[in-house]
């Protein structure tokens, strides 16, 4: 069993962009504090077979699911976790309310387990739930038509509409 931090230390994770291309963010249309994380590939230019011209390609853009690890303007502390994009919008809907320790058997017996304090974030966070009588699963919002202003700028669904 490990007794100490095993993690990366600073400057160990690659942060090295990809070749050809960057990172960009796409602000949403409802929630424009929600940036999209995008990689801007660049494209080499195509010889037309017959004639040998030469005719320059745009870049294409397409939805990055690597996070922050790889655009080198963001601070990578693995002990504090990502950055919490969606917390506003969450809390801005107010119908959540933050409990005052962590409730599961689970979460209290590994919590209690001083073998992993070497594994914990520096930021613990206290969960969130929904408030009494309401209920915020991604089904019932949707036929409150709540869902459809969080497509419009997760990360993880409908990015073909931010694509340009």
């Amino acid at each position: 069993m490990k007794t100490k931090d095993t993690a990366p230390k600073p400057g160990t994770i690659t942060r090295q962009p990809f070749p050809n291309s960057k990172k960009i963010y796409v602000a949403g249309k409802i929630h424009p504090n929600i940036k999209v994380g995008m990689r801007q590939i660049y494209l080499s230019d195509t010889k037309d077979s017959l004639t040998g011209k030469m005719t320059s390609n745009e870049p294409v853009t397409v939805y990055d699911t690597s996070g922050p690890y790889t655009d080198p303007n963001k601070a990578i502390d693995i002990h504090k976790g990502i950055e919490r994009i969606r917390e506003k919008w969450i809390l801005d809907r107010n119908n959540v309310e933050q409990l005052e320790a962590f409730s599961s058997s689970y979460s209290k017996q590994r919590l209690n387990d001083t073998s992993l304090d070497h594994m914990r974030f520096s930021l613990m966070r206290k969960p969130l739930r929904a408030k009494e009588g309401v209920n915020v699963t991604n089904y019932i919002m949707q036929k409150r038509e709540l869902l459809r202003q969080k497509w419009n700028t997760s990360p993880f669904v409908k990015t073909n509409e931010l694509m340009k």
